[in-house]
């Protein structure tokens, strides 16, 4: 999972791509990186690290153009060098930039078939590099004479459609050409397209999250369509073309973790859906007929859901447990290591509100069922009676091969345990686990036309329906492998914590 942004201006765009990437940092902490294009030349600059430590002034200057692109990092594989970071780039055919979120799971094969069939260099692990040479392969294979038109961008787009299997959202940028924007068969990862009215010609966004849009003045367009391509050209003319017809099936985790509560997703309020699963929890909570006397959140992403059930059950509400805000997602750091010693510093619980009573602690998510535990152990440290574990997500059991970190059934600790045995190895008192229809419930119940959501990682449905339990295999043992090869790199960062 990472975060992009891309804007087609008038002026020049380094500002607003900076002030985006700053909004949905949240995405991706591992690094960051912007691109421009003033009309001759591409302008990069990309390191590791959050947004605000990659850029400095005299990096910001140097960007000029009035089209650019951003992204920030966060590794679903593994790989952190700096060749990894986006966006990527190419120099034939025009001239090429993209950034992307999502994550292939043929991407080796692919990466393969570059090399040794198509004769390119593949500098990085990266599938986003891999999308961007499929793109590109589109491209060359018509023997394009004269003015690039449309149509030649909608078949290099079911040129990437025909050989990525996964889940994606892409912005390319042609030199002297315009902007490309796509969406993966699904629409699994999310992509939203905004409007600036100028007076001289609109000006055009496309982002991951919604938030990027308010920040930078840019009025709502729409959701961009699972299958859809969209062409803006650097005359600002729109082409847009759905060239797959599929059920539309976004992430259902966007909701329950990933995006900011104030972001839409795909029509959909995040703080609405988080909401309702809160309530629907509630009645779990209720049925149990234990005895509590207070609800506590886990900060951050959990508040809402936490606060609604408390409303629901009319019960005390306390921010019981503070967390650091300089010590970033703990979830998305590179390695179990990094996570259970940064969650020490991470998050700490005041005494005064836990001493003697029978907390309940809310959270978004267990995954791992380390961080969970550690909380719990937290919260009977700081004198709580009983403590009591619920999550607003249903048990997490299957890998996910779309862009969340859960490639591997040995990493989820709901696989082969049962609530019971979760409960046990959390050292909770009792566990609440939300059902996986009312939180699907919760979230489509803020649509109008969507029906699906993608649950793979909670249900064991992968809606590309091209993911077989070799494919499983395959994927756990490539991440096995590359966690084994960054290690090393894993052991110097938790060093400097």
């Amino acid at each position: 999972m990472c975060g992009f942004i891309g804007i087609v201006g008038n002026d020049s765009v380094v500002q607003d791509l900076y002030d985006g990437l700053v909004t949905i940092q949240h995405r991706g902490q591992d690094a960051a990186g912007l691109a421009t294009y003033d009309g001759s030349q591409f302008h990069i600059k990309k390191g590791l690290g959050l947004v605000s430590e990659v850029f400095r002034t005299k990096n910001i200057m140097r960007l000029r153009g009035n089209i650019g692109l951003g992204h920030v990092r966060y590794p679903t594989a593994g790989a952190i060098g700096a060749e990894e970071c986006q966006p990527f780039t190419l120099n034939i055919p025009y001239g090429l930039m993209l950034v992307h979120n999502g994550n292939l799971f043929n991407t080796q094969s692919l990466r393969k078939e570059l090399i040794e069939k198509d004769k390119r260099h593949v500098n990085s692990s990266s599938d986003g590099e891999v999308i961007l040479n499929l793109f590109a392969n589109g491209l060359l294979k018509q023997r394009i004479n004269g003015k690039l038109k449309p149509e030649h961008i909608w078949k290099a787009v079911k040129h990437v459609y025909a050989r990525a299997k996964g889940a994606y959202s892409v912005l390319i940028y042609i030199g002297r050409h315009g902007m490309v924007a796509f969406r993966d068969p699904r629409g699994i990862r999310p992509m939203i397209w905004g409007e600036r009215k100028t007076d001289l010609n609109p000006e055009y966004i496309f982002c991951s999250e919604r938030i990027a849009l308010d920040t930078s003045g840019f009025d709502v367009v729409r959701d961009v369509d699972a299958g859809e391509a969209i062409y803006i050209n650097d005359n600002h003319k729109v082409f847009t073309k759905k060239l797959v017809k599929n059920t539309h099936s976004p992430c259902m985790f966007e909701y329950i973790y990933f995006a900011r509560p104030d972001s839409m997703i795909d029509e959909i309020s995040v703080y609405k859906s988080r909401k309702r699963m809160g309530e629907k929890l509630a009645d779990q909570v209720r049925k149990s007929k234990l005895k509590i006397d207070v609800i506590v959140p886990v900060p951050d992403s959990s508040r809402t859901a936490a606060l609604a059930l408390a409303e629901k059950l009319k019960l005390k509400y306390s921010e019981g447990i503070v967390k650091n805000r300089y010590i970033g997602r703990t979830f998305i750091m590179p390695g179990q290591a990094i996570r259970q010693k940064s969650i020490r510093y991470k998050l700490n619980a005041m005494p005064i509100e836990f001493k003697g009573k029978k907390v309940l602690l809310v959270d978004d998510s267990i995954v791992r069922g380390n961080t969970s535990r550690q909380i719990v152990n937290m919260a009977r440290k700081a004198g709580a009676e009983k403590v009591y574990f619920a999550s607003y997500a249903p048990p997490v059991k299957f890998p996910c091969v779309y862009g969340i970190d859960i490639p591997t059934s040995q990493e989820l600790i709901a696989s082969n345990l049962s609530v019971e045995e979760v409960r046990k190895a959390i050292t909770a008192d009792y566990l609440f686990y939300e059902d996986l229809k009312d939180a699907e419930w919760a979230c489509l119940r803020g649509s109008k036309k969507l029906t699906k959501l993608c649950t793979a990682c909670f249900s064991g449905q992968y809606p590309t329906g091209d993911v077989t339990p070799a494919v499983l295999k395959r994927v756990s043992d490539e991440r096995l492998a590359e966690k084994s090869e960054y290690l090393d790199v894993a052991d110097e960062q938790l060093n400097l914590l």
